[in-house]
């Protein structure tokens, strides 16, 4: 009875902003600090070889953690669980601005990340059980609209200020969110019903973390050989944790993860999907911070407001979206979501040259935002739709961690891919030129460091990289980045089909939202 009266009693809309603005924050933050990369890579002098460490350091403790979060917060409060997370990050950011080099900032983003990931799945977590089930998808998709005004403009405010103020301010922003949401949470959002459990499953968090950490690492190696052993081992290392984790999980009495979940073909697609759409939303960012600022010589304050267009309109958008996942089910939602996406990444594909109009970036830029979003909606409704009661943060997190997995691995894929699509078009370059592979590899070393492996490591005059030793770079790295989104466009079409496939055309009935009466024996 105190669930349905916290919810009866609990104002709406403040309730969902406080839950969105702390969700937000994860997804600004590491945005604004991959927008900004180059900058703070240039002040501290980052090698370039952990340039892609610092900027997926908080993603990766995010996707590493986030299990472990969603049960602490069922067994000890979501409430008190996303208020500390909350308290976390503005601490540390605020630290952050006073960084005296690349190993102390580092530092603060492993920490940044692990007061994140209170912030993941406990917001929508929450928002189960604050809202009805039968109100839920309308309240999901006024969370994904909030959001998306928040990340369509802080971005291209956030460009003005490190233009003005330095890269240091960037860590000024997650406090203003946090603070505005504790203040929020504190007042409107009620606690959830805590779950008694007997432990947390140490070890079958412990291994999510070390198999999603060993196949980044061992991604990132592969960008210079994927038969080394440098590649293999961490890659070996990944794929037996995770067969660990399985074989853990189906033993130990309270899992992290319940892996009779995913014998539900709508949860299992929908994590597909969320993996998938941050998978693309991460790689374009790590793409746009580059492609953007070397080869378009565009300033970090316009690469920003390159977000900032149509963002009303995807708002509005959201908002109808989670409706008809009301109406309806996710799955047409889902279907159409993805297909956005895919349409974005042929866009970009078939229109980016090194003299790319300004509006057909950002129209790409607006189909993948509102393609994520509108994914999200229906994502968020059918992961949501399976949680029982007082599982409702292990579940949720289910979904951001894969979500997080996506967004992690996202740059890591993409660099990789670019590196090796930008190798064979300027070996192609050189062949027609009459130029040795030699001679060419020593002129495109000096910029390809800052085209395909470390982005802005160095600051390089834009007519050196495009015609470097008469060597076309920048279109070579514009050829590079189409064969790259041509072949990530693939994965949306296929979560589109298996979607159609798979899911179920009329929604279900919900979980009940209340516990199931109690029974004696075992």
């Amino acid at each position: 009875m105190a669930e349905v009266r916290s919810r009866s009693e609990a104002t709406p809309l403040p309730l969902i902003l406080a839950l969105a603005i702390a969700f937000t924050v994860t997804v600004v933050d590491p945005l604004i600090f991959s927008l900004n990369l180059p900058q703070v890579s240039r002040a501290l002098e980052v090698p370039s070889q952990l340039v892609g460490l610092l900027g997926g350091a908080s993603t990766l403790v995010m996707a590493a953690a986030v299990l472990a979060a969603g049960n602490l917060g069922d067994a000890f409060g979501l409430k008190r669980l996303l208020m500390l997370g909350l308290v976390v990050v503005t601490v540390v950011d605020l630290v952050s601005i006073f960084s005296p080099g690349y190993g102390f900032l580092l530092v603060m983003r492993l920490l940044n990340g692990l007061g994140m990931t209170a912030l993941l799945g406990v917001p929508l977590a929450l928002l189960k059980t604050s809202v009805s089930s039968k109100k839920r998808p309308a309240a999901i998709g006024v969370f994904m609209a909030i959001e998306m005004v928040l990340c369509g403009s802080i971005p291209a405010v956030t460009g003005w200020a490190v233009a003005a103020a330095g890269w240091r301010v960037l860590f000024v922003v997650a406090p203003l969110l946090c603070l505005s949401s504790l203040w929020l949470t504190a007042r409107y959002v009620p606690e959830a019903p805590v779950q008694q459990r007997g432990h947390l499953d140490v070890v079958g968090v412990g291994l999510v973390g070390a198999a999603l950490l060993a196949l980044v690492v061992g991604l990132a190696a592969a960008q210079n050989g994927v038969t080394r052993p440098t590649t293999l081992l961490p890659l070996a290392i990944s794929v037996a944790a995770a067969v660990l984790f399985v074989r853990h999980e189906r033993r130990v009495p309270e899992p992290a993860l319940d892996l009779a979940l995913f014998r539900s073909r709508p949860f299992s697609v929908a994590l597909a999907a969320t993996l998938t759409l941050n998978f693309l939303v991460a790689g374009l960012g790590i793409a746009l911070g580059q492609f953007g600022s070397v080869v378009l010589s565009l300033s970090p304050e316009s690469i920003g407001l390159l977000y900032l267009p149509g963002t009303l309109l995807i708002a509005g958008a959201v908002v109808l979206a989670g409706r008809l996942v009301g109406k309806y089910s996710p799955r047409p939602v889902m279907v159409v979501g993805l297909a956005l996406m895919t349409m974005s990444g042929l866009l970009m594909a078939g229109t980016v040259s090194p003299t790319m109009a300004i509006w057909l970036l950002v129209s790409a830029i607006w189909l993948c935002n509102l393609g994520s979003l509108v994914t999200s909606a229906s994502v968020s409704e059918a992961v949501l739709a399976e949680a029982p009661s007082g599982h409702s943060g292990a579940v949720a997190s289910a979904q951001l961690a894969s979500g997080m997995t996506g967004y992690a691995f996202g740059p890591t894929i993409y660099l990789l891919l670019l590196h090796f699509f930008f190798r064979k078009e300027w070996l192609a370059d050189a062949e027609a030129r009459g130029l040795t592979a030699t001679d060419a590899e020593r002129t495109v070393d000096a910029v390809r460091g800052s085209l395909a492996l470390s982005p802005g490591s160095a600051g390089y005059d834009p007519n050196l990289i495009r015609h470097a030793s008469g060597l076309d770079l920048g279109e070579d790295f514009a050829d590079a980045l189409r064969l790259t989104i041509l072949t990530v466009s693939v994965l949306p079409l296929a979560v589109a089909v298996a979607a159609l496939l798979l899911m179920p055309r009329r929604t279900r009935a919900p979980r009940s939202d209340t516990p199931p009466p109690s029974t004696t024996g075992t």
